[in-house]
């Protein structure tokens, strides 16, 4: 099954950046008009910016202090500005629940290994 959510890119917390995984965080208006939302995760999928798709990995949650998901991509060979801007996230394929891990080294291991998986299957 397929999502789909669309937002406007708003500032986040900056850790994707400074661990080399930059990721866009989009405004949650569309997420909290779901019925049944979307479960926490981490997932495959397209994330269109403008007239261009992008291979991502998109991250569902975990909860920030307001009780919302936070929902962001990593779009994979996209390096440039990108706040303010619309983004439509196209959420295809599962890859694992969302997680806190031990130490930032484990974390850079796992999303490494999620990229190479959505090069392959997106």
């Amino acid at each position: 099954m397929s999502y789909f959510l669309r937002g406007r890119v708003i500032k986040g917390q900056g850790y994707g950046q400074r661990i080399g995984f930059p990721t866009a965080n989009i405004d949650r208006k569309g997420y909290l008009k779901l019925k049944n939302g979307i479960p926490f995760g981490v997932y495959a999928g397209l994330v269109a910016l403008g007239n261009k798709v992008y291979k991502a990995g998109i991250v569902i949650g975990p909860k920030d202090a307001k009780g919302h998901p936070k929902l962001e991509a990593h779009l994979i060979g996209y390096d440039g500005d990108i706040y303010g801007k619309l983004l439509v996230f196209r959420i295809e394929k599962f890859l694992h629940k969302f997680k806190k891990y031990k130490s930032e080294k484990e974390l850079k291991k796992q999303i490494a290994k999620d990229i190479s998986i959505i090069k392959k299957i997106i």
